[in-house]
């Protein structure tokens, strides 16, 4: 049976409630189709993901986002997001582009990241298949070698560079607007989802950055409850 709903799994970390929220706004008002919402919060994942966290990794999300196809019982697709996103389509777009031939969909970016230093102090880690597991679209039943015990103790470099896969034929690729890198990459009126990699709008640093102005009307609209009269 055709699957109805599109599930969305997005990165949630206490250190930007505020870009989780937003980005899901963001998602539900461009919407034309049935969507439904799974924070990946370390607090609700109590005896599933049970890795120490790794001081390289800049979100409490950098590894249990793997547990994404587990959480949908290995059936159908799902989306995994950063936070830190802006979605500035219709999602109907993006999963009409599921194609059954593979594994996992994903922006196959090539860069070489501009700063060393991201958000927060954090370091900018710099590896092969960079901000590529950052929005994946996932085929459940193709990633079945994700299991708990597998996030748990698979290393950084075998989750985010897909080593779990039989090879990467299996990862399609996305165009490069769903994924768009802001700071990045040059300034583009037609990126469908953009990323602010290196810091949303919600810390000062960042807060004239591309594409923020629309990021903050999005937060207005989030706040928006109609007065009686």
């Amino acid at each position: 049976m055709e699957q109805q709903n599109v599930r969305i799994f997005v990165g949630f970390d206490p250190k930007e409630v505020v870009a989780y929220h937003v980005l899901v706004q963001s998602i539900i008002e461009k919407s034309s189709i049935p969507v439904e919402f799974s924070p990946i919060a370390l607090s609700n994942l109590g005896g599933i993901f049970t890795r120490e966290r790794n001081a390289l990794q800049s979100t409490e999300f950098s590894f249990s986002r793997f547990l994404t196809p587990y959480l949908s019982g290995f059936e159908g697709w799902s989306i995994f997001m950063d936070c830190d996103m802006l979605m500035r389509a219709d999602i109907a777009e993006l999963w009409a582009l599921r194609d059954e031939r593979y594994a996992v969909m994903c922006v196959k970016h090539d860069y070489q990241p501009k700063i060393d230093t991201k958000f927060l102090g954090q370091t900018q880690t710099k590896y092969e298949k960079k901000n590529w597991s950052s929005f994946v679209l996932f085929n459940n039943d193709k990633c079945r070698a994700l299991t708990p015990d597998y996030v748990n103790t698979a290393t950084g470099l075998q989750l985010h560079q897909f080593k779990w896969l039989e090879n990467d034929d299996l990862i399609g690729e996305l165009p490069v607007i769903w994924n768009y890198l802001v700071n990045e990459y040059d300034y583009r009126e037609d990126a469908k989802n953009v990323h602010f990699t290196d810091g949303g709008p919600y810390f000062e640093e960042y807060k004239n950055d591309d594409y923020a102005d629309e990021w903050f009307a999005a937060r207005e609209r989030l706040l928006f409850a109609q007065q009686p009269v």
